[in-house]
């Protein structure tokens, strides 16, 4: 028996890939599916099977792609309705594979068609659960999601999770291994651990939603408090792993066009294409294409790009680091965005050795904003978490967190120069250029952000203003 976790950190993500006597599985791919064939040919294995835990919402499966060039079978867990060819499992089902058996445990809650799977060993014994975003490590599938597709309200969800837990998952022995769908950074729960694995044993004592003496009614409160709006891509994802989607080759050939910084330029003027530049922050500050979006390939890439461009029918021109096109490419279509016309050849240096136009971002040390500060009191806008920005900030200094910065576009200042900053100047970048493509040109950026502010002799407290936005 072979089990990998093959996990994402930039989607906070696990797929998992187990294989016995010549059969394998997969469950719940990234849209990327290769890896997955070469590793089964690695183990002179056939992928049997494609398990499913739900219809994500946070990125697009490789189901439809890995059944289509491995011939084996999708299955989802009951409720489920794919406009595709798929097995919908019965509840209790068992799965065959080489001398493993998978037991299907219908789990909604989180979505409807929500499904656990668990393995038994080649001795009928249990042995792990995958259990999707249903169970995490140190929390559980956020009710909220699936809301308009299920006719249900959130705290409905909620009360079909409590049972879910209590009768299929919590039963099961503790030396049962957790295998979760996602852990701490994802939007799909609240207060994931950083592991990654974990004994059910372990996550009844640790995991409040698992507390042997919760009630319904406390298990309702606490599940759905403090949820926050989920990104706006979402929806789109959803309805690309319940309907279908473009083939990950042709989003790759597409993408991965090398324009000439003319046919760069002039793709824009044409496709009404938005230029994302996925450098590092400090090389986009120095110098950039006017009106170009900023996101770093090198932090939480694709779920940003969904957050704050959030159609998933945008059309893209990329500029990226030499070298990294391709993974740029199959990095945002793991969330849907499948429309990338190109990327600029020979970068911003071509741009500027052809006579273009380019832009910055005054972006200065915390020492010297603290030294303009004390000469002339302007805004300082944070944009980070409303819950970082809670625990400590800048004296009177206005939360506006990036995950909002489309709604909330005309609360920054536009009349007076105003500092921006972030915790460690990834996301203070990306709200500089977004400000900057809408016609905002009074920004400083903090460089650093609130991790050199602390040591610049800025006065923080954890004092809310009232006219912070939540």
């Amino acid at each position: 028996m072979n089990i990998d976790q093959i996990y994402t950190g930039c989607l906070a993500h696990g797929a998992y890939y187990i294989e016995s006597n010549g059969e394998a599985v997969i469950i719940d791919p990234l849209r990327e599916v290769q890896p997955y064939i070469d590793r089964a040919e690695q183990d002179g294995a056939k992928i049997k099977y494609i398990l499913e835990t739900h219809f994500h919402a946070d990125f697009v499966s490789g189901h439809l792609t890995l059944a289509e060039k491995t011939g084996a079978t999708i299955v989802y867990g009951p409720t489920a309705k794919p406009s595709f060819d798929a097995h919908v499992a019965e509840d209790g089902e068992i799965l065959k594979v080489g001398d493993l058996s998978i037991k299907v445990l219908h789990t909604p809650g989180h979505t409807m068609e929500s499904t656990t799977y668990l393995l038994k060993d080649a001795n009928g014994k249990d042995h792990s659960i995958y259990s999707g975003d249903t169970l995490f490590l140190g929390d559980v599938g956020r009710p909220d999601l699936a809301q308009k597709a299920a006719n249900l309200t959130q705290e409905e969800l909620a009360s079909l999770l409590f049972d879910s837990l209590r009768e299929k998952i919590m039963p099961l022995a503790d030396e049962v291994i957790v295998y979760p769908g996602h852990g701490a950074g994802s939007a799909c729960g609240k207060n994931m651990m950083k592991e990654t694995v974990d004994t059910l044993g372990n996550q009844k004592k640790v995991n409040y939603a698992l507390r042997a003496d919760m009630t319904r009614e406390e298990f309702i409160k606490e599940v759905t408090d403090g949820l926050l709006p989920p990104p706006a891509y979402f929806p789109a994802n959803v309805k690309m792993n319940k309907e279908g989607y473009s083939s990950i080759d042709e989003v790759l050939h597409m993408g991965t066009r090398a324009l000439s910084p003319a046919e760069f330029e002039v793709a824009a003027e044409e496709s009404e294409a938005i230029v994302l530049d996925v450098r590092h922050q400090n090389d986009f500050v120095l110098g950039h294409i006017p009106s170009s979006i900023f996101i770093g390939i090198d932090d939480n890439f694709a779920p940003w790009v969904g957050s704050v461009i959030a159609d998933v029918n945008q059309k893209l021109l990329l500029v990226c680091p030499e070298g990294r096109e391709e993974e740029t490419v199959t990095r945002l279509a793991r969330v849907g965005f499948d429309k990338v016309l190109g990327y600029l050849k020979g970068g911003i240096e071509a741009w500027k050795a052809d006579g273009k136009e380019v832009d910055q971002i005054e972006s200065i040390p915390a020492t010297e904003a603290h030294h303009r500060l004390e000469q002339e009191k302007l805004p300082v806008v944070d944009v980070r978490k409303y819950s970082e920005y809670e625990a400590e900030h800048v004296e009177n200094a206005l939360n506006i967190p990036l995950d909002f910065i489309n709604s909330k576009m005309a609360e920054f200042p536009k009349d007076e120069t105003f500092y921006v900053h972030c915790a460690g100047g990834y996301r203070s970048v990306i709200a500089s250029s977004i400000l900057k493509s809408r016609g905002y040109h009074n920004i400083i950026d903090i460089k650093g952000g609130f991790h050199a502010i602390k040591n610049a002799g800025f006065i923080v407290t954890d004092y809310v203003c009232p006219s912070t936005l939540k």
